[in-house]
């Protein structure tokens, strides 16, 4: 038997994903997780917050209050020598992540444009997720040259492209894709883009395996 605040999250990832944002109520939510709906509001507040709430746990895998740059995978990408290991590093990780909240983050996309309140969140999750990859980008631009006169900015670009959950929805959710396809192409594709060749899709590389870090 888990908490009631765990209940309320199951529940409320359980109605976001199926019927979407808008169409969910507090009142269901509480109903689904057999608890008063004054409980739901106490615990959260807001259906705003509930989201945000199984947003921010499900891209750590944890309830643990330690922000992505400071997460041991991206510490791990950055100190690592080789540049093409720290692009299985990202790679790898990126799938571990959506495999847990690539649909929550679709429903996001999906409402931002019609709720203020999930916009903001949505423009608030692309601005994390920007700085993440100028993170690692700056990393690897001081362990390779940027290939063609590449800037920083342009290649941030590039791997927040590839990398970003609208890629993996396209090509997993929609196309149907193996996670661990989708890891092996984004690599290689990270490799010809950012190093200049097509070898970071090594057959030992650890993006290779579908199986979370």
């Amino acid at each position: 038997m888990g908490t009631a605040r765990q209940k309320i999250l199951d529940e409320a990832l359980r109605l976001f994903v199926s019927q979407g944002y808008r169409a969910t109520t507090i009142k269901e939510v509480a109903a689904g997780a057999g608890v008063a709906v004054q409980t739901v509001y106490f615990t959260f507040g807001n259906k705003r917050a509930l989201l945000k709430e199984l947003v921010d746990r499900n891209v750590a895998g944890d309830d643990e209050p330690v922000p992505t740059l400071q997460r041991p995978w991206l510490r791990e990408a950055v100190a690592e020598p080789d540049p093409r290991r720290q692009l299985e590093i990202q790679v790898r990780a990126a799938g571990s992540i959506y495999r847990r909240v690539a649909p929550l983050l679709q429903v996001m996309r999906d409402t931002a444009g019609s709720e203020d309140e999930v916009g903001e969140l949505w423009l608030h999750n692309q601005k994390q997720r920007r700085a993440v990859q100028r993170r690692l980008v700056t990393a690897l631009a001081r362990k390779h040259p940027l290939p063609g006169g590449l800037t920083v900015s342009r290649a941030t670009d590039i791997a927040y492209a590839l990398l970003g959950p609208e890629m993996y929805h396209l090509m997993v959710t929609e196309r149907g894709w193996p996670v661990a396809e989708w890891e092996r192409w984004v690599l290689r594709m990270l490799g010809t883009e950012l190093l200049g060749d097509g070898t970071a899709d090594r057959p030992d590389g650890a993006a290779a395996s579908a199986a979370a870090p």
